[in-house]
């Protein structure tokens, strides 16, 4: 037994995760390449290796002629004579095995049967943590920042490094190097040196990896993500769903007094996130995905994929959020085209009425809720138009937010379910419907 190469084998086999049956292949095939370069062909080469004992043989099979005046060639042919000392049953014509000797190779043959071995050894780890990392594609993976290449980021993820693009990164997060931080794996490369990583935090996957991770419901399907609108650094809305009526989505999403949502907040330095129900009425979907602003009444058209929705004057600016945000991700959130009008804009519209904004026979594309008439002042905002492709940007001064009713939209969004790294409790929160359909 050749307990040296026995015990070089499985040690190869537990730190490279590399199959014995490979590197005897590896070995193999060196010792071909060696008896190549030292007889110059390997035609009539066999080498044998035991996989019990690690034992092996290299032999050559030669053509057995009648004398030495017939030999051609060494390699492959001998006399009858010289057959005859190696076995007594040669016969002219017949063919034999001659053991070949590798410790009679020269150094050349040895060297290069060494690097066959070792460029088998490499292949093959890098095919291995190809492999492994392939299977976790689309998937989240912690690693360690390494350094900045240019304004590209590596990031070890243990047997490779990843690249983290200026694309794929959210602006005004900084790193450390050393510091250990979540990433997406966009895609997994093959190449000659080895596989290419790349990885993204801006994805809106991550976030929804990150609650599969964080949230038991979710893993095992009690609580199901339908939808998910992402922009990055700043606010996510995701919209749950359960079959299980004895299971809250949202609470099972935002856990004991805010943990499970915070958790997932501080890994994503501070964005905001936003999880309402899902329904398969898309006016009540279109109102919560709204959410934090009150709905008075909402159109919804699931042909066209659009939806006009009213809004009480003072919650104008809430549901259209800043800079349009709000009203921009309840478009993704939804699928839908929406056009958002003040109760003042809306009747003032000509031929406007309530009953147009009253449930159909079905009673599944609209949503109604009453409010006194006079109740509120007229906001001052024109009605804006977002879909999911197309957003019309909408600038506001900062002192449009703040005074008499529209009294502070940031407030507005912590108290009605926007999380943030400080943390909301549970029983400040409401995710209730605020209004019956």
């Amino acid at each position: 037994m050749n307990k040296e190469l026995m015990e070089a084998l499985n040690i190869l086999e537990k730190e490279k995760e590399i199959s014995k049956e490979t590197l005897f292949e590896a070995i193999e095939n060196s010792l071909l390449t060696a008896c190549k370069n030292h007889f110059g062909k390997a035609d009539n080469i066999t080498v044998q290796i035991d996989r019990e004992t690690c034992d092996f043989m290299v032999y050559a099979t030669k053509d057995i002629v009648a004398d030495y005046d017939e030999v051609e060639d060494e390699v492959t042919q001998i006399c009858i004579d010289d057959a005859i000392q190696l076995s007594k049953n040669a016969v002219i014509g017949d063919t034999i095995n001659i053991e070949i000797k590798s410790k009679e190779f020269g150094r050349i043959a040895t060297q290069n049967a060494k690097n066959v071995i070792l460029q088998k050894i490499r292949e093959e780890e890098r095919s291995v943590v190809y492999n492994q990392f392939f299977e976790k594609e689309k998937d989240v993976v912690t690693g360690i920042v390494q350094r900045y290449i240019g304004r590209n980021i590596s990031i070890n993820l243990g047997k490779a490094d990843a690249v983290l693009n200026e694309a794929e990164q959210v602006k005004g997060e900084e790193f450390k190097p050393t510091e250990r931080i979540k990433v997406y794996i966009l895609e997994v490369k093959n190449t000659p040196k080895g596989p290419r990583i790349l990885v993204s935090r801006t994805h809106p996957e991550l976030v929804k990896r990150l609650f599969e991770a964080e949230v038991t419901e979710i893993k095992d399907g009690t609580v199901e993500i339908m939808s998910i609108a992402r922009e990055a650094g700043s606010r996510t809305k995701l919209a749950v769903r359960t079959n299980n009526p004895n299971v809250d989505a949202v609470g099972a999403c935002v856990g004991m007094n805010g943990a499970r949502v915070n958790a997932i907040v501080e890994e994503l330095r501070g964005e905001k996130i936003d999880i309402v129900n899902w329904d398969e009425n898309p006016g009540n979907f279109i109102q919560n995905a709204l959410s934090p602003a009150k709905i008075v009444a909402v159109f919804a058209d699931p042909d066209e994929k659009t939806a006009k929705v009213v809004v009480p004057d003072y919650q104008l600016s809430l549901a259209i959020g800043k800079e349009g945000q709000n009203a921009r991700l309840a478009a993704r959130l939804t699928g839908y085209k929406i056009d958002i009008k003040s109760e003042t804009q809306a009747k003032d519209a000509e031929g406007f009425r309530y009953e147009d904004y009253m449930f159909d026979e079905d009673g599944d594309v609209y949503y109604e809720e009453e409010y006194e008439e006079g109740e509120y002042e007229e906001s001052g905002y024109d009605d804006a138009e977002y879909d999911d492709s197309e957003y019309e940007e909408t600038e506001y001064d900062d002192a449009e937010y703040a005074g008499s009713e529209n009294d502070g939209y940031a407030e507005a969004e912590t108290e009605e379910g926007a999380y943030d790294a400080s943390g909301v409790e549970a029983e400040e929160t409401s995710y209730e419907e605020e209004t019956e359909a």
